[in-house]
Order: C-alpha cells, then sequence, then structure tokens
C-alpha cells in the first residue's frame, strides 16, 4: 500500500502533530557527516556514474528519463542533479500548470526514512523566506519530496560570478537568511547545508532559502552544534557577497578560495572598499574557527545572536537612483551653413560668416502687407464685438421666456460614462503568515485556477468566528503583475455560516516589509453565505494585493479536519 503525505494533509489538524524538534531530530540522526559540506553539487556529481537513482542493493535502481511521470501528475523535464542514489529533477506538476523541482531515492535506501521526516518537518513549518516542500510521498518502491521552483529567481552563485555585491544587498541579504534562520531554530530545524547554491534572490528583491533540513538529510549530513553550524554558513555567504572569494583554502562555488597558509583574515583587507560594519559581522560570525581578531566584538554562535548583531549595526540605506546626464545638443553640418561645401584643406584656417539678414518688410511690398493686415485685424475686431452684443440682448430676451424649456443634445449625455470594470489577471499568488504557522501554502493557486472543486483551506480552530486573539488573522498576497486600481473582489467561499469576514490590504511584496497595520486597506466585508463580492471603499492602485481572513465559520467535520471553525477560498476573481 502506497504512503501519501502532502504538506496540505499534515497541517490540516495540528492536534496529533509531533514537535517540529522530535521531526527535525530525526532529519539529522543519521550522523554520516559531522562538518559542514564545502565542495559543490556539480564537483560531487562528478564522481556519480550510471543512468539510475541508485538505491541500497535490495532492489534494482529505478531507469528515469524526461517525460517520466510520478503519481500520474509530475513530469520531469530535467534531472539537474545526479549523486549518491538520489537525483533531482526540474518537473511540471501537469494538475495545477505549474513547474517544481522533485528528490528522488528508492524507498529502501538508507536515508529514505530520514529524507521523509525532514520534509514533513519543512513542510510543516511554513515560513514563506523558505522555498515550501508541496509533497513528501512514498509509493512504487520510490520515495520522492515536491518543492516550489521559482522561474524567477537566481542563485547566489550566480550572482558572484559577477562580482561582489552592493552593499546594501549584501545587508539585507545577511539580515533575512539570519532571521529566517533563527525562527527555523526555534521551531528546531536546521539547514546544515547553507550555501551559495541554496540561497535565492527573486525579482522583487526578496531572499528565499532552499532545503531547509532535506538538503542535509539527502546527503546523510548531521551535526552536534546545528545552530554553530548554520551560523558559520551565514558568515560564509556575507563573506563571499563582499569578497567573491570563499572564506576557506579550497576553491568551491566558482568562488576563489583564500591564499594557503595565511589564515582567515577579514574582508576589508582582501578587498578594497568593503563596508567596515559588515566585515566585522563576518568574522564574527566566522569565529568558531578561532579567526577573531582583538578588534572584533564577542563572536555570534547562533542566528538569533546574528540577528541581534545586525539590530545594533547603523541602518544601512539603499543608494540613490542615478539619473544619466542627456547628452550635449550637436548642431548638424547642415544647421552650421556648410553643408554642400567643399572641406577645407590642411592648415586652412576656416572662419564662419555669418549674412545679417535684411531689416523686415522695409520694401514697398512689405509695407503694403502691414496695411493689408491691419485692415483685416479692425475689420475682425468690428465684427467679433458686433456678435458679442447680439448674443447678449438674445439671451435677455431668453430669460423672460419662462415657457420655454432648455433642451440637451443627447449625444452630451455619454461624455464622461464610467469606464466598464475589466478582469484583473493573477500572476502569482503566496501565503502571508503574520505569526504562528501557515494554513497551507502549497495550496494557494487554488484560489485562482478557475477551478471550484480546488480550494486553499484553513486549519480547523476550536473557538471562534473571530480567529482572535489565537491568530490576528490568515491570508494570501496576490500579485497583480503590475500596479493597477481594484474595484471589486469576487470571493468564493467553501463553508457557510455565521460569519466569514475578509479583508483587502495594499501589500509592497509578495513577502510584505510591514505589519497589517502599515498597509492600506482597500475594503471589507462580512457574510454568512457561500460567496462574498466585496467593493474597494476607496481607489487604491497596487500591485500586491492581501486577502485577510479575520473570522470564520463554524463548519463540519469533513476529510481533512474535524468539525470546528474554518473556511476555504474556491475561487478569487478581482476587476478594476
Amino acid at each position: 500500500m502506497a504512503e501519501r503525505s502532502t504538506a496540505a494533509v499534515d497541517v490540516a489538524d495540528n492536534s496529533d502533530d509531533q514537535s517540529l524538534t522530535a521531526q527535525a531530530d530525526q532529519s539529522t540522526a543519521d550522523g554520516v557527516a559531522k562538518n559542514q559540506e564545502q565542495a559543490t553539487d556539480s564537483d560531487a556529481a562528478q564522481e556519480s556514474t550510471g543512468t539510475g537513482i541508485g538505491g541500497s542493493g535490495k532492489t534494482p535502481p529505478l531507469e528515469l528519463h524526461s517525460g517520466h511521470k510520478l503519481a500520474r501528475r509530475y513530469r520531469l523535464e530535467e534531472c539537474v542533479t545526479r549523486l549518491d542514489g538520489f537525483s533531482s529533477w526540474r518537473a511540471v506538476d501537469e494538475k495545477l500548470r505549474r513547474a517544481v523541482g522533485v528528490h528522488i531515492l528508492p524507498a529502501d535506501h538508507s536515508r529514505a526514512r530520514s529524507v521523509l521526516a525532514a520534509a514533513r518537518s519543512s513542510a510543516l513549518l511554513g515560513d514563506p523566506r523558505f522555498v515550501q516542500v508541496l509533497d513528501a510521498v512514498e509509493e512504487d518502491d520510490v520515495v520522492y519530496v515536491v518543492h516550489e521552483w521559482l522561474p524567477d529567481a537566481t542563485e547566489l552563485t550566480t550572482l558572484l560570478a559577477a562580482g561582489p555585491l552592493e552593499v546594501y544587498d549584501a545587508y539585507q541579504m545577511t539580515s533575512q537568511i539570519s532571521s529566517a534562520m533563527a525562527a527555523a531554530h526555534r521551531e528546531g530545524l536546521a539547514h546544515l547545508r547553507l550555501n551559495p547554491n541554496a540561497v535565492l534572490r527573486t525579482s522583487t528583491g526578496q531572499w528565499r532559502i532552499r532545503g531547509l533540513a532535506v538538503n542535509a538529510a539527502l546527503r546523510g549530513i548531521g551535526s552536534d552544534t546545528p545552530q554553530r553550524t548554520d551560523t558559520e554558513s551565514i558568515g560564509a555567504l556575507l563573506y563571499a557577497a563582499l569578497t567573491q572569494r570563499w572564506p576557506y583554502e579550497s576553491d568551491a562555488y566558482g568562488l576563489s578560495g583564500l591564499p594557503k597558509d595565511i589564515g582567515l583574515i577579514p574582508p576589508d583587507q582582501v578587498r578594497a572598499g568593503v563596508h567596515r560594519g559588515l566585515s566585522e559581522l563576518a568574522m564574527r560570525a566566522l569565529a568558531n574557527d578561532g579567526a577573531t581578531a582583538s578588534r572584533h566584538e564577542s563572536p555570534c554562535t547562533t542566528p538569533e545572536e546574528l540577528v541581534k548583531a545586525i539590530g545594533e549595526m547603523p541602518r544601512i540605506r539603499p543608494p540613490e537612483p542615478v539619473f544619466a546626464t542627456p547628452p550635449d545638443y550637436q548642431r548638424t553640418t547642415y544647421q552650421q551653413g556648410s553643408y554642400g561645401r567643399p572641406a577645407p584643406g590642411p592648415g586652412t584656417r576656416v572662419t564662419q560668416s555669418v549674412p545679417v539678414p535684411p531689416p523686415p518688410l522695409q520694401s514697398p511690398t512689405g509695407k503694403a502687407l502691414k496695411w493689408a493686415v491691419s485692415a483685416l485685424l479692425i475689420a475682425a475686431l468690428g465684427l467679433g464685438s458686433w456678435q458679442l452684443a447680439d448674443a447678449l440682448i438674445g439671451q435677455g430676451n431668453t430669460a423672460d421666456d419662462t415657457d420655454k424649456t432648455q433642451t440637451t443634445d443627447g449625444s452630451d449625455k455619454g461624455g464622461n460614462k464610467p469606464k466598464p470594470a475589466e478582469p484583473l489577471t493573477i500572476q502569482g499568488a503566496q501565503e502571508y503568515v503574520a505569526s504562528g504557522s501557515a494554513q497551507a501554502p502549497g495550496d494557494v493557486a487554488k484560489t485562482y485556477d478557475n477551478d471550484s472543486e480546488t480550494y486553499w483551506r484553513t486549519k480547523k480552530y476550536n473557538e471562534g468566528p473571530k480567529l482572535a486573539p489565537y491568530k490576528p488573522g490568515v491570508g494570501i498576497v496576490y500579485d497583480l503583475g503590475a500596479a493597477k486600481e481594484i474595484s471589486t473582489a469576487s470571493i468564493g467561499l467553501r463553508y457557510t455560516g455565521d460569519h466569514t469576514t475578509v479583508h483587502l490590504y495594499a501589500a509592497d511584496s509578495l513577502t510584505p516589509s510591514t505589519g497589517i497595520d502599515g498597509m492600506k486597506e482597500i475594503g471589507t466585508g462580512t457574510t454568512s453565505a457561500g460567496s462574498l463580492n466585496l467593493k474597494a471603499s476607496e481607489a487604491v492602485k497596487t500591485r500586491y494585493v492581501l486577502l485577510w481572513i479575520t473570522a470564520v465559520p463554524n463548519a463540519p467535520a469533513d476529510g481533512f479536519s474535524s468539525a470546528g471553525y474554518k473556511q476555504a477560498i474556491t475561487d478569487l476573481k478581482f476587476t478594476g
């Protein structure tokens, strides 16, 4: 019998879930490697041979190829890694018509159980700063893990190939990654393979981390000090971002290592112009090898300490936009009066002669023309005065006639017709988590797939309808592709009853930088029916829209959770 566990099912009702800490322990229990791995996937992949995914020898390796389907849903497109008994693929989810990533290994592989445990633990975290695990499945003697694929994101490896990052970009990367890893460690989860291949920058400038717990489990990596390991990895990322050098003697991730026999030196001694504060921060995070200089403050050994150290630094502001100066106006040869003239010989001094224009209209013909124009102007002025006086007299007579009514041509009525509402296309979406864990981050696309049978749902809550104080609310941020004015939102709801309250807010990105209090409200509405038509209270133009649910009805038990306060969104349409 096949065993299936999806991220959506795992978070349906967390009353029987194990703690994230216990699952994280399972994901690193192999203990095959205790030190942080510093070789790139591509280097290690050269050691792997064969066309199958390998195994422990109990069953022959499964032959995989482009076009192969898993669960009649995930079509494999391109193999990106084949290493040590597992393979990683770019695939297509044919049900939701989107790109995904898939890790595959045999069910009897020695690490299959730890990979499943790590994937399920990562899915339960539900933090949008991490690439989300969408599915963790064991079936047909195969274990596979499905995760998000971000086509608009760029690996840090690729960014560093062009040179070191700007100071503000390096600061933002370190701040966001440290904050995300601190949140993961509070739930008992570690990464242990946090390298330039695992860090992505999206087109909106947000930084995402992929492979939380899963990448280490796939390679059998464990650590007795996971917080210290991840903190040093963040320090190495910052060091590389500032210097375009890897802070160890060996070359890795397309970066040259440091010269041998000189030890670890601060980034501002490797490259001129490096920000002093970020240089010291990198050394404090890399202090685990005893390289902290006497002028540096105490080392940072956990992501939480690193977040605190960043908060104590003077804030680094983004660079001012630079506008290009337009080129000076160049006169053409024709304008300069030399068009058609032969080029002067060498040694000849050229003098530009400027012809003197004749006095205007001084000839007999010109004088006659001036008198004619003057006469025409006098005649026009007299005619205009007569017409104006006639109009004023006629207007006075009309005012005395009370039996006459004024009519307006029907063609004038249509001059200011309101523009018809146009449907707005949703380009992407991401679940917004204000506090606690996510609801069903892998199902957000089901709210705008034009299929009323699919939906994104909340967890079940024991009290309601208001979610507070247990949660301030739950919701999804939608990307419209460009800033657009929103007039209405049509929201399909799965459960009816008293009552559902929905708010719409204008956000600044898929991962908003401010809380709800810092967003501008577009509109709000409450219903007990299976749908809600919400109108904007005022005209707001925005690219990102947060749909925020603060109250849910009491609904009966279904295939996902028991009876309780919950809601699900089946369809969402915006018009502008």
